[in-house]
């Protein structure tokens, strides 16, 4: 049987949480249009979908903002654990230690039924962002702040990191990335979680396989990446040069091209307008302004569209998300479709075991040590 490199255009299984269609630029979050939903939509709200299948009644949305904030206040031990990692560490290694933390303590430990898995779910979605900001004070000799029970869930992740309480303008920008970020079909650390969770290990193990996916360059690394160039590129005037230069040396520039987007990914559009405004919020537009150069030159030279990594580089880094937490912040928008895709493949499921295309020898013999 032929074997297909990183398993492209292989469909793996049926899940009825997202749709990607890469030949109309489409992304569907439980039938809704991801571009619909970005409009009139929050985080929360679309949480909610992604595990009940529907779109909240006002009392079901707001009991479960209550519980999203009583699950992200962070435990002295969970503070103290934090305090003793080495201030350099990335903060993914810090994230995929703090859940396994967690799970040790969950109240719902060996229980892997729909209604616990929810409870869960619901603690690790709140506290994602909490450790982050947690650590991130922390490595920088800052007080811990716990968040606010009056901030909605984008709006205290600002706070805990910069705190201060954020614009309305800067908390819904956060919120929409956030948003966007929710599912994407059978990506590589979603994949992960369901062959974890086919196993029957629980919940926390496949989130902790996740994690360990997205931290990966090629997955959650990309939007790090692309910053760091534009860093690197520094002018507006410069960019062209640069971009040349490096697809002349046969260089991949991050945040472009997709394995299954054949147009614009409706993410980056989205985001696309969103850095505009946010840089320009700041007094900074060359972020946007070298992006969006960059954009045609890519378009020119290799026919490439940007990927949802290009214009959340530029977003994040208005927001004053730190570099080196682009990624945690990728899987804090991520676990909720981690956590659905896991409840979906326990509620009819079977052992994920492919078959691999044997490449080496066949009819060695056996030649004793000392004859070697």
């Amino acid at each position: 049987m032929a074997a297909d490199r990183g398993l492209r255009g292989i469909v793996a299984g049926k899940s009825s949480l997202s749709l990607v269609d890469g030949l109309e630029g489409r992304l569907i979050y439980r039938g809704y249009d991801i571009l619909d939903l970005a409009v009139h939509s929050t985080f929360e709200e679309t949480v909610y979908l992604m595990w009940h299948e529907r779109l909240p009644k006002r009392r079901e949305l707001e009991d479960f903002k209550k519980a999203l904030v009583q699950e992200r206040q962070l435990s002295e031990e969970q503070l103290r654990l934090l305090s003793t990692f080495p201030k350099d560490a990335l903060p993914m290694e810090v994230l995929r230690t703090m859940v396994s933390h967690m799970a040790l303590f969950d109240p719902d430990r060996g229980d892997n039924s729909p209604e616990a898995n929810l409870r869960k779910g619901t603690r690790l979605v709140a506290t994602f962002p909490a450790f982050a900001g947690a650590f991130h004070r922390i490595r920088n000799g800052e007080e811990f702040l716990p968040s606010s029970p009056e901030m909605d869930h984008a709006a205290s992740f600002l706070h805990m990191l910069h705190g201060k309480e954020p614009t309305p303008e800067a908390a819904r920008s956060l919120d929409i990335c956030l948003l966007l970020h929710v599912d994407h079909e059978f990506n590589a650390s979603t994949f992960s979680a369901r062959v974890t969770a086919a196993t029957l290990s629980d919940l926390y193990s496949a989130i902790v396989s996740a994690i360990g996916t997205l931290k990966g360059p090629l997955h959650g690394g990309a939007n790090e990446n692309a910053m760091r160039m534009l860093r690197k590129i520094g002018e507006l005037s410069k960019a062209e040069d640069y971009v040349v230069q490096a697809l002349g040396r046969k260089e991949r520039i991050p945040g472009f091209g997709h394995p299954v987007y054949k147009t614009m990914d409706p993410r980056a559009t989205i985001l696309k307008d969103m850095s505009k405004r946010v840089c320009e919020g700041i007094g900074e537009p060359k972020w946007y302004e070298m992006s969006a150069l960059i954009q045609e030159i890519m378009m020119r030279e290799k026919g490439l569209y940007p990927n949802v990594d290009f214009y959340s580089a530029t977003t994040l880094y208005a927001l004053g998300i730190p570099l080196d937490l682009f990624s945690t912040f990728f899987a804090c928008g991520r676990v909720p479709g981690w956590i659905g895709h896991v409840m979906e493949q326990y509620s009819d499921n079977r052992l994920i075991r492919p078959l691999s295309e044997y490449i080496g020898s066949k009819d060695l013999k056996y030649v004793p040590i000392d004859e070697r």
